[in-house]
């Protein structure tokens, strides 16, 4: 519309003006912005974070081919827990070592304390393992399969990948996933099995993405390596199992790592917010004052 002859339109609604409710002059658009707050993604950057999606899914799959060979007899329970016992040795050497102790030095937890834990958790998980095997004696197998697929799949949408997110849960990420561990360990032939089991899957989903967390943040390249290597015996241990499920399974690692990154790199250029003075107003002044 045009405007009065001999006034100029202003945008105020403090002042009666000879102009309609919904006028606006050519001014009104020069204010216009787009894509204020946008986010700007590489490729690179963007594939290196989706590590912790390929890295938690591996864990996933490696916990289920590890429950897998114990079920067949193909592993026994002292082997796994040997071979736990020296990886999280390991792995504790290495997470001191990253920050050389900086990350103990600010938590003021001793090594003492961290035994002492450990001992706990070992001992009452042995001590309750005949409860665990006998537990869901009640339940069918098929439904204990059932839940525990649906277990980890929770496991796998409420973990703590590094968005701020409303969904994000880290204790229900874990909780759901020894919930699933406990449901497998059910079906294994002894308590001994049950035992070991379950401390496995507490090493591989509590402990295993501390460290990850650790050497993300001070080592990208070992991190990028470990990633690498984990996700290799990952594909290798269900290859041993089926070969279709390591096809799929290795198409699914490349589409998280490289397609879903090429993709988001696309669409982010058809992106178009636009800012201006239609947006609701924003105080940025502190008006803690009139509340007293």
């Amino acid at each position: 519309m045009e405007p009065v002859a001999g006034r100029r339109w202003q945008k105020v609604l403090y002042e009666r003006q000879p102009f309609p409710d919904n006028y606006v002059d050519q001014r009104f658009l020069e204010e216009l912005q787009k894509n204020v707050h946008a986010r700007q993604y590489r490729y690179q950057a963007v594939v290196f974070q989706s590590g912790v999606v390929a890295q938690q899914l591996c864990s996933v799959c490696v916990f289920v081919v590890t429950w897998w060979y114990m079920d067949a007899g193909m592993l026994s329970p002292q082997r796994l827990f040997v071979a736990a016992l020296v990886s999280s040795l390991l792995g504790y050497v290495l997470f001191d070592a990253v920050d050389g102790g900086a990350g103990r030095w600010e938590s003021g937890r001793t090594r003492w304390a961290d035994l002492k834990s450990t001992l706990v958790f070992t001992a009452f998980t042995y001590g309750f393992s005949p409860v665990l095997k006998t537990l869901t004696e009640s339940i069918s197998t098929d439904t204990i399969y059932a839940m525990s697929a649906l277990m980890l799949l929770g496991h796998l949408i409420f973990f703590d990948y590094g968005a701020n997110a409303a969904i994000v849960s880290s204790t229900l990420s874990l909780n759901m996933a020894i919930f699933a561990s406990v449901c497998l360990a059910s079906r294994l032939p002894r308590s001994l099995h049950a035992f070991v089991m379950v401390t496995f899957a507490m090493q591989i989903f509590a402990l295993w993405p501390m460290l990850q967390k650790k050497l993300k943040a001070l080592t990208p390249r070992c991190y990028v390596g470990v990633t690498v290597l984990f996700a290799l015996a990952a594909l290798a241990g269900l290859a041993t199992i089926s070969t279709v499920g390591a096809v799929l399974f290795t198409s699914l690692l490349l589409a998280i790592c490289g397609l879903c990154p090429y993709c988001l790199i696309r669409l982010q250029l058809l992106k178009d917010n636009i800012h201006g003075p239609w947006d609701e107003a924003e105080i940025k002044e502190d008006l803690s004052r009139f509340l007293m």
